[in-house]
């Protein structure tokens, strides 16, 4: 799906005034999992898509594989009101929503020294990354039992497990694009990941390695994995069969 990052930025640049504050504002983040159907109003879907895409949000469509849904939209941008907007369109346009989830774009505590790009890349995503068609989208929380308790392990020791897990994922670098988002209060788990991949082997081999680090070994807990394809709002209909 064509999305409108760049005129989210410029609006957003517009109104932060040089400062720092601003700059780092997240960006509301929604993920729709949907059903469709033959009264489903495929141009009413191309309008509410376009109509989030002219309020400087971005659009990311994809045909989902499996029992939880035909559509995936996953809609990103400043404000939890247009992505609201895009939810009624799509469902007035004779969607089902099936399942959802509810996050924003972050920097984690334990990044907070990374460089002003890959900040930026955190915060204001481009998406969906180019000739990376396959897509994965599954909620994680940190374990929190009376054996292995996350949140009560000092400061250092938690910074340690996840650059130990970033390193791991680097090995990835142009086979994956990952968007990890917050949920923290806003959604049942506390993190949202959304991978995309060049190929679903690439998804599959990233989160098989990833599982023996200790940070998800020990402590992570994982919902529902939805799987699909990325791709424009007419290559989306034509493989999930509106068109």
């Amino acid at each position: 799906m064509e999305s409108a990052p760049h005129a989210a930025r410029e609006k957003h640049e517009a109104g932060t005034s040089g400062k720092d504050e601003a700059a780092d504002e997240t960006w509301a983040v929604c993920h729709l999992f949907l059903s469709t159907s033959s009264a489903t109003d495929v141009d009413a879907l191309d309008l509410a898509f376009k109509s989030c895409q002219a309020a400087s949000h971005s659009v990311v469509t994809v045909a989902l594989l499996g029992h939880r849904g035909d559509l995936a939209v996953m809609g990103l941008g400043p404000s939890f009101e247009t992505l609201r907007a895009l939810q009624n369109d799509v469902v007035r346009a004779g969607c089902t929503l099936l399942y959802s989830y509810v996050s924003r774009t972050e920097v984690s505590e334990y990044a907070k020294g990374i460089p002003k790009g890959a900040r930026e890349a955190r915060l204001h995503p481009v998406l969906p990354p180019k000739v990376m068609p396959a897509f994965c989208f599954y909620p994680m929380s940190k374990r929190r039992d009376e054996t292995n308790n996350w949140y009560l392990l000092p400061y250092e020791e938690r910074a340690s497990l996840m650059a130990g897990h970033g390193r791991v994922g680097r090995t990835f670098a142009g086979r994956i694009v990952q968007l990890i988002t917050g949920s923290t209060g806003l959604d049942d788990y506390e993190w949202g990941v959304t991978l995309f991949g060049r190929t679903p082997d690439d998804i599959k081999d990233c989160v098989y390695t990833m599982r023996f680090d200790e940070a998800s070994a020990r402590y992570a807990d994982f919902g529902p994995f939805l799987y699909g394809t990325v791709g424009t709002p007419t290559e989306v209909f034509s493989l999930i069969g509106l068109r």
